[in-house]
């Protein structure tokens, strides 16, 4: 549910700014962004389906570092959309890119909190960022891939990662930071795709 508290709205707005500037790309972010409100997002079906992925992972032989929760960032222009995410989850068939993975099979989430678009920010635009919780499994670096025939989720993994460029040149488009810094997350079994990966869970809406 959403309900905006006063005290404990405003010790859930530093939680969320902390947060979100410790998962910025780039050090000037810090001064960039304003945040106004935060929304706890309660939803025990996510909360529930999360633990549940953990524990059947930890049963696997998944060790405490892929078992460890993480954030992880979705952006979106207007209340309701960011609302949706929070009601129905992150599905598959959402997403734009398709350079780390299948969209119909799985989802993408962003690693930084101030790269959230192709596009950059531009001064005075307004959204809502949605903070997930996420636990990343087991993680394949994968290459970006430019054609049609999109990357299958990898057996045996949880989440394709970009193959890092430690030294982006400087001269790296706002878009390719953005598709470079994406996870894309499914879950996968017995040859059929989850419809919403329970590995992501909606936490608090800013």
């Amino acid at each position: 549910g959403f309900h905006p508290e006063s005290k404990e709205s405003s010790s859930l707005l530093q939680t969320a700014v902390s947060v979100l500037q410790r998962s910025y790309l780039d050090s000037k972010s810090q001064d960039g962004f304003q945040y106004s409100q935060a929304i706890l997002v309660e939803n025990d079906v996510f909360l529930s389906e999360l633990k549940a992925f953990a524990e059947a992972k930890e049963a696997a032989g998944y060790s405490q570092e892929e078992l460890e929760e993480t954030f992880a960032f979705l952006m979106f222009d207007n209340e309701d959309e960011a609302k949706e995410v929070c009601q129905t989850g992150l599905r598959v068939n959402s997403s734009s890119i398709s350079t780390l993975g299948d969209p119909a099979k799985g989802v993408y989430i962003s690693k930084y909190a101030d790269c959230l678009h192709p596009r950059p920010w531009h001064h005075g635009k307004l959204g809502y960022i949605v903070i997930c919780k996420l636990i990343k499994g087991k993680v394949k670096v994968v290459s970006e891939n430019h054609t049609t025939s999109y990357t299958c989720p990898s057996p045996g993994y949880d989440c394709h990662v970009a193959v890092s460029r430690k030294n982006l040149p400087s001269k790296t488009s706002h878009g390719q930071a953005f598709a470079q810094s994406q996870y894309y997350v499914y879950e996968v079994s017995d040859d059929s795709t989850a419809e919403r990966p329970r590995q992501i869970c909606p936490y608090i809406v800013i």
